[in-house]
């Protein structure tokens, strides 16, 4: 099994907001800060690889006809537990990010990965395909997240107290002194324009290194 291939699918080859495209009500939804995209992105992780492997772990006595069933009950579980400690230790964070904590259970991409990947293979794989996706799910959440609040309000790791307590004073940025703010950024239509934005800028990277990977194997110069 080989786990760098699998650590760089879910991370980056097969990331589930930027190539796959799912999850996206999430994604658009909460990722008008950085911190917001943390603390779903974190969330999100943690359900991806406790249910793989508890997944992982059922698959020899889960029958093919109630595996779906199954896999809902597993990941509501997780998402209870982890939802219930949010709201104990990060309780300002869970009141800002709301209903979209309870509604990591119906990320298709969590329930793709189950069937996908963890029903098929063992333990540790599984978990690191979990952390894999939810990594690069939370990868794409911190950068839309990063983009609409520097385009919109000029500053990053604003609020960040709600998820790092006194630490989080120190961490905020104001990276546009005196920016006036740019409400279509923050608005819905901002985080569609920026999702295809960073779309844009994933494939381009990826074809610029595929001309670099052509050009060094040949022999030829690239430019």
């Amino acid at each position: 099994m080989n786990y760098r291939e699998i650590f760089m699918n879910g991370l980056w080859r097969q990331n589930t907001g930027l190539v796959v495209l799912l999850g996206l009500c999430p994604l658009l939804a909460v990722s008008n800060t950085v911190v917001n995209g943390l603390g779903l992105g974190l969330a999100t992780t943690l359900t991806l690889v406790f249910s793989n492997l508890a997944v992982s772990l059922a698959r020899p006595a889960l029958r093919p006809e109630i595996r779906i069933p199954a896999y809902v009950i597993i990941i509501a579980s997780v998402v209870t537990v982890i939802q219930l400690l949010m709201q104990a230790w990060l309780h300002e964070l869970y009141l800002v990010l709301g209903i979209f904590i309870p509604l990591i259970v119906t990320n298709c991409a969590i329930i793709g990965r189950a069937e996908a990947f963890a029903s098929r293979n063992k333990a540790w794989p599984s978990i690191v395909d979990g952390l894999a996706t939810g990594l690069g799910f939370c990868l794409a959440l911190v950068a839309l997240g990063a983009t609409r609040e520097i385009i919109g309000k000029g500053t990053l790791m604003s609020q960040a107290n709600l998820m790092f307590g006194d630490l989080g004073a120190s961490l905020q940025l104001t990276v546009i002194p005196g920016h006036p703010g740019f409400l279509l950024a923050i608005l819905p239509p901002g985080a569609f324009i920026g999702l295809g934005l960073l779309i844009a800028g994933r494939n381009w990277l990826d074809s610029r290194l595929a001309v670099k990977k052509s050009g060094v194997a040949s022999g030829s110069p690239v430019t």
